[in-house]
Parts: C-alpha cells; structure tokens; sequence
C-alpha cells in the first residue's frame, strides 16, 4: 500500500473533478495544469466512472503543500460543489422532498443511512463507520493517508457532509471534523455535525 492509496482502490471522480474550478479561480488553467502534472494525473476524469483514489490523494496533497493558506478554503468550496452535484443528480427529488418533511432527527437517521450505503464514493479503501446520524467515522482516510498536520485536513468531505444535512435535514447544521488520522496516531477521521 502507498501512502497515497491501496493499489486498484477506487473513489469518485468528485474528489477531482469539483477541484478543479477552485484551482482554476486562483490561477487560472495554467494553474490547474501545473498541479495536474505534479500529481502525476494525465488524463482528467470525464466524470462517467470511479477513479484511482491515488489520483485523488495526491492532488489534495500538492494543493495543500502548495497552497497552504487557501487549501481548507478551496477544499471546502470543492466539497460543496460535490454535495450540490449529489443533490442533483444522485438523490432522487422526491426523496429529497421527503427528507425536508421530517423532522431533523428523523431526516438525519435516514440520510446517514444512505450515505453510509454510497461510502465507496468517497472514503475509498478507508472503512466508513456511522456512529450515530449525527457522526461519521473514515478509519485509514485514503486523502490524507500518510500525512501528519497540527489540525484537521479534510476539509472536503467535512464540507459535503454539511452541505448535504444543511438542504436536507436543517439549514443551520454545521459539520467539524473533531479527528483527523492527520493529526492523531488512530488512524481515524471523525466528523461531529450538530445544531445550534
């Protein structure tokens, strides 16, 4: 196993593909190129199917050692833009219809069930755990695998999470990731969404 992926694990091409514009934003396709190339991706995904969660993991990476300051800020606009893709083109409207009807805590029990069912999308070859419809788990996080930081990294998936319970289940949910296998020995991502 590398540290950027097991060898054949898969993940969305999202991961990428919602990157991408934000990378654009800051330094236009020169830019995009440039990082591209530095994660070693030569073909961008066309979006039709999964990709090597390697590919994914090596272009979080170099934007965060090369964009330090705006990494979490990119990341989380991506992760965004990947909730919003989801909602529409991946959960059916009337589903999303229903959801809205419930109240938070019912909305949320059954929306953490179908995330869980869809975890491949984004966790890859990490194990995805719902501890309650209210926290996630990702043991052995495939986008951050191998790093180490002071604070948590994976400001991508906390921000799909969010956008995801915030049109879904309550729109002032808000999602931190309280551990990170970046910053702790475990191994493990853990997100805490809450409302006010």
């Amino acid at each position: 196993m590398s540290e950027t992926g097991q060898a054949g694990a898969m993940i969305g091409p999202n991961a990428i593909l919602q990157l991408l514009p934000q990378i654009a934003r800051i330094g236009g396709e020169a830019r995009v190129a440039q990082m591209l190339a530095e994660a070693g991706i030569f073909d961008v995904p066309d979006g039709t199917h999964m990709i090597p969660e390697g590919d994914a993991a090596r272009l979080h990476q170099v934007l965060r050692r090369d964009e330090p300051d705006l990494a979490p800020q990119l990341a989380a606009k991506a992760g965004r833009a990947t909730a919003d893709y989801i909602l529409a083109h991946r959960i059916p409207e009337f589903a999303q219809i229903l959801l809205k009807l419930l109240t938070a805590p019912l909305a949320a029990r059954s929306l953490s069930r179908a995330i869980a069912k869809h975890a491949w999308t984004f966790a890859g070859s990490g194990e995805f755990r719902v501890v309650s419809p209210w926290c996630f788990e990702i043991a052995h996080n495939p986008i951050v695998r191998g790093e180490h930081s002071a604070t948590p990294l994976c400001h991508w998936h906390t921000a799909v999470f969010e956008r995801l319970y915030r049109v879904l289940v309550h729109p002032h949910v808000t999602c931190e990731e309280t551990t990170c296998c970046a910053t702790s020995a475990d191994g493990m991502c853990r997100f805490e969404l809450t409302l006010p």
